[in-house]
């Protein structure tokens, strides 16, 4: 009875152990750490590729905004060239332009001549057009045009027998001046005691000066050649 009493505690503790070592056999083969050696090289070697890429990334990112800085400096200076040329346009009158201002027409005198006096006296002539225009220049007119005919630093104007000429078009009474300005200052200007326009009407010529909100002036379109003038080169500027 002791024997078989001692074979079945034996058995017991026999299969009691049995059932732990197999629970400790699984609970071992069931666990392993989180990331196996393969995969930590696996990771170690993705991590330094994305690490590469961002560094080639933040490379291409540093050379884009230096791109991009250079267009912007080259827009830039494209628009300050156009600026420059524009403005330039705007000075030689080859451009048409827009503006408040004034209008001026002066004709003839519609007097009767008298025997034996000379025609001459109740005409406008080229001098009168010329002294004219020095004073819408000089009271701050920014571009003028007579009967349609821009005037600028290349105009001339000269008699050309009952006619006058300008730009080398000839134009007749009534003499139509257009010039953009500050209104109050080329009506002032041209209103001035003494002032040429002054003169005429004293003697005897038709004038009429009315301010306008709005003027359209042609650009110039006579020659521009220059055969003899040339730019002055830096190392003479410089001396």
């Amino acid at each position: 009875m002791r024997t078989k009493g001692a074979q079945i505690t034996i058995a017991c503790v026999c299969l009691v152990l049995g059932i732990m070592l197999a629970i400790q056999f699984r609970t071992t083969a069931t666990y392993t750490p989180d990331y196996s050696t393969a995969q930590v090289d696996d990771l170690a070697y993705k991590l330094k590729s994305v690490t590469e890429e961002r560094d080639a990334l933040a490379e291409e990112v540093l050379s884009l905004r230096e791109k991009l800085k250079n267009v912007r400096e080259n827009n830039q200076a494209t628009a300050d060239l156009q600026d420059e040329v524009q403005k330039s346009s705007l000075f030689a009158g080859i451009l048409p332009v827009e503006g408040k201002g004034i209008i001026l027409t002066v004709d003839d005198n519609p007097r009767t001549l008298q025997p034996g006096e000379n025609p001459d006296n109740v005409i406008v002539h080229d001098r009168d057009i010329l002294y004219l225009v020095n004073e819408l220049k000089a009271s701050g007119a920014e571009a003028i045009a007579i009967n349609g005919e821009r005037i600028t630093a290349m105009s001339e104007i000269r008699c050309a027998g009952t006619q006058i000429l300008v730009n080398t078009n000839r134009i007749s009474t009534p003499f139509v001046f257009k010039a953009i300005g500050n209104p109050d200052m080329l009506e002032n200007g041209m209103k001035i005691r003494g002032g040429w326009l002054e003169t005429m009407s004293i003697m005897g010529f038709q004038t009429r000066l009315q301010k306008a909100d709005k003027l359209e002036l042609p650009a110039y379109n006579g020659r521009i050649k220059f055969e003899y003038v040339k730019p002055l080169e830096l190392e003479k500027k410089a001396e």
